[in-house]
């Protein structure tokens, strides 16, 4: 794999932030699921520790440049691609290209309903689903922005953004999501260390 040089100063950061994120995920946020959530979860069958382990991927991208059609740390990310990697590079799902395609599948949610590794989508093309972003918890989500942006953490409450929110959908544990999209096969669950594995630290 292909690695990404980063500071110390930001590799500190972003364990930091990760740990912060997935002590709110435990605490408050994430609920042993019932047998019949699991019966119909993505093929992983790991729901609370595969939302976190999307967030702490999405955490270690946070400040990458954003580009059109960019769907690597290397290159940069638009929105869809961002997410797209994220959920690839835990195990998660093959989802479409585009945010209006991963709009498709899996369960739509309500603002209400929403947990961390959820998605969040917004309408900013005056056409709807054509952004989409990565919920965190804590009325927080991740995304790569637009044109000269860099991956960041935003709220829902911004003004910009609650008046262009366009809905959430739940790909994980979600029964729907079965058909919509392509599961893959992992052999275990990636740990926080391995989801840092793609850093090297700047001399």
């Amino acid at each position: 794999m292909q690695q990404t040089a980063i500071n110390p100063s930001k590799t500190t950061a972003l364990r930091t932030r990760a740990t912060t994120v997935l002590a709110q995920i435990t605490a408050a946020t994430l609920i042993a699921t019932t047998p019949a959530q699991t019966a119909g979860a993505l093929e992983v069958g790991r729901g609370p520790s595969l939302r976190s382990d999307i967030v702490v991927r999405a955490l270690t991208l946070l400040d990458t440049p954003y580009r059109y059609g960019g769907t690597t740390p290397q290159g940069g990310f638009d929105c869809s691609g961002l997410v797209r990697y994220v959920y690839n590079a835990v195990g998660a799902a093959e989802l479409p290209r585009r945010s209006e395609d991963i709009g498709k599948v899996g369960d739509p949610i309500s603002r209400s309903q929403l947990e961390p590794g959820d998605l969040v989508f917004f309408n900013t093309l005056a056409r709807a689903y054509s952004h989409v972003a990565i919920y965190i918890g804590e009325g927080r989500f991740l995304h790569a922005p637009a044109r000269g942006g860099k991956v960041r953490i935003e709220a829902l409450d911004d003004r910009y953004w609650q008046a262009r929110f366009d809905g959430a959908r739940r790909l994980i544990d979600a029964p729907s999501a079965v058909a919509g999209i392509a599961p893959l096969r992992v052999t275990r669950p990636p740990t926080i260390e391995s989801l840092f594995d793609n850093l090297t630290v700047k001399p």
